[in-house]
């Protein structure tokens, strides 16, 4: 090496944004594949995408790559744990550490599965036919089980799943804070239950054109501050978000003419997620500075925009002129009053994307509690269906009657998302306990949400949450913002403060 070469540290970031390059076109591969891929494409995008998950995996586990974190790792740049270069190195090296660990050939099979996975989870949804997925789903459970004994565990396989989605967790810390969850949700979601009449919520399945919703759901979209020129909205089957560059964030939503809340909170949702990586620091991008810290974070980024704000009186005192404006032949008759209370309604449903705050985590949980089971080996794919029905019918007294609002709905499996699931719970828990400071830190927040100024609550986030990309834990995160660990009475204390004015509790 010259006196001319460029530092390690500086030839260590070029080398991860070369390959945020790969990662990102991956990405673009993807979104296409779920929004306006041919059908008799599937086969050939598998081979497309593995073969750029292969190259990025090489890349990913270069030994140069770990000689430079070798050389870095507890130097002068690694000694402010939070410090941008230290994060950087903290963080590659974790990944590094990972990636090393998984043979090219089971992560080339994984991506290869997962693009044929969700082809037959399509098809099978399609034709409400569990069995053509089965031989698909088998497989990558298999594969799965193989990537955690691979990567290594202590307590349980489970355990090196989860950390991939969320980092640092533990599937046993994980189900503890979650069991508490559940006791109090049941508790007062049998108190919600026992009061009579419940609340009406026809006035949401009447007739809702569907380019009216589209040009509502995107007025709402820009308004709350998703940018339209660093981003755009489409229409798939099972919504996501994802990012293809500093400047490129795809959100999605699916549209039912007959049901308003679909497409609209869906949107909220995703441009939530859009929201936290548009706030991401541009400049270091394919970095870990510039980087989302977990996906339960990132949940509680969808979620509170989706929930906290989305399903405020404040939000609506802005938005329903509009909305009546829109449908009026639908909501022309329909009071403000009404319609909070009917997108607000606490009733026990089948199909979590479409699940009230209350019962949503009950959702989660059945899946967390069945991937455990699954990668345990404690329970066969086949049994899987039924396995799903008698959950759902002990937590939420319902009984799927097809496996499309079953064991069905979700696309997660189908692409190899297994330890995902809890990080949906989590960030449920991490919005409430953000969303308690906020209000602290802007007293009048609900008077500026019913004015349609959602700038300062957005600058709040950014400011407490986007910028810092992974330069803490999201542990750290939640102590550093509220000023103590993450725990559920935030959440419980929410949703018992909105159902009580909504149910005379």
């Amino acid at each position: 090496m010259s006196d001319t070469d460029p530092p390690v540290f500086d030839r260590l970031c070029a080398f991860l944004r070369e390959t945020a390059i790969l990662e990102s076109t991956l990405s673009m591969l993807g979104w296409d594949e779920r929004t306006g891929m041919p059908p008799e494409a599937a086969g050939y995008r598998g081979e497309q995408m593995t073969y750029l998950a292969g190259l990025i995996h090489s890349r990913r586990t270069d030994p140069q790559l770990g000689e430079w974190l070798d050389e870095l790792t507890d130097s002068t740049l690694d000694a402010e744990p939070h410090s941008l270069t230290s994060t950087v190195i903290r963080e590659s090296k974790r990944q590094f550490d990972r990636q090393q660990k998984l043979p090219s050939s089971l992560v080339k099979e994984i991506t290869r599965t997962a693009v044929q996975g969700q082809h037959d989870w399509q098809r099978a949804r399609e034709q409400n036919d569990f069995s053509i997925f089965l031989p698909n789903l088998e497989h990558m459970v298999r594969l799965k089980c193989q990537e955690a004994d691979a990567v290594g565990f202590t307590e349980c396989r489970y355990d090196a799943l989860l950390d991939e989605y969320e980092p640092w967790a533990t599937t046993a810390e994980t189900a503890a804070i979650l069991g508490k969850l559940r006791e109090d949700l049941v508790s007062l979601l049998g108190e919600i239950t026992s009061r009579s009449p419940l609340i009406a919520d026809e006035c949401l399945k009447r007739s809702f054109d569907i380019e009216k919703q589209k040009k509502f759901g995107n007025e709402v979209a820009a308004a709350i501050g998703f940018d339209f020129q660093r981003g755009r909205l489409d229409t798939t089957i099972h919504p996501f978000c994802t990012e293809i560059g500093p400047d490129d964030t795809r959100i999605t939503t699916r549209y039912d003419e007959h049901f308003l809340p679909t497409a609209l909170f869906g949107i909220l949702h995703e441009a939530g997620h859009g929201i936290y990586e548009q706030g991401l620091q541009k400049e270091w991008y394919g970095l870990p500075p510039g980087q989302t810290i977990s996906l339960g974070i990132h949940e509680s980024q969808s979620r509170i925009w989706e929930n906290q704000i989305g399903r405020s009186r404040a939000f609506w005192k802005y938005f329903y002129p509009r909305a009546q404006q829109l449908f009026a032949s639908s909501l022309a008759e329909v009071s403000l009053d009404d319609f909070y209370a009917a997108v607000n309604t606490a009733t026990p449903s089948l199909i979590r994307v479409e699940a009230d705050e209350v019962t949503y985590n009950l959702h989660i949980l059945i899946r967390f509690e069945l991937e455990q089971l699954l990668v345990d080996q404690q329970l066969r794919v086949a049994d899987l269906p039924d396995a799903w029905n008698e959950k759902y019918e002990s937590y939420l007294g319902m009984r799927p009657q097809n496996p499309a609002e079953g064991v069905l709905q979700d696309i997660h499996w189908s692409g190899g998302a297994i330890g995902y699931f809890p990080t949906y719970a989590l960030g449920n828990l991490y919005s409430a306990q953000f969303f308690a400071q906020c209000k602290k830190d802007i007293p009048d927040l609900d008077k500026r949400i019913a004015n349609g100024d959602f700038a300062p609550f957005r600058t709040w986030l950014q400011e407490n949450i986007h910028q810092w990309g992974q330069r803490y834990s999201a542990g750290e995160l939640v102590e550093r913002v509220t000023g103590e660990p993450l725990a559920h009475h935030f959440l419980i204390d929410y949703l018992r403060g909105k159902m009580s004015e909504i149910y005379n509790l």
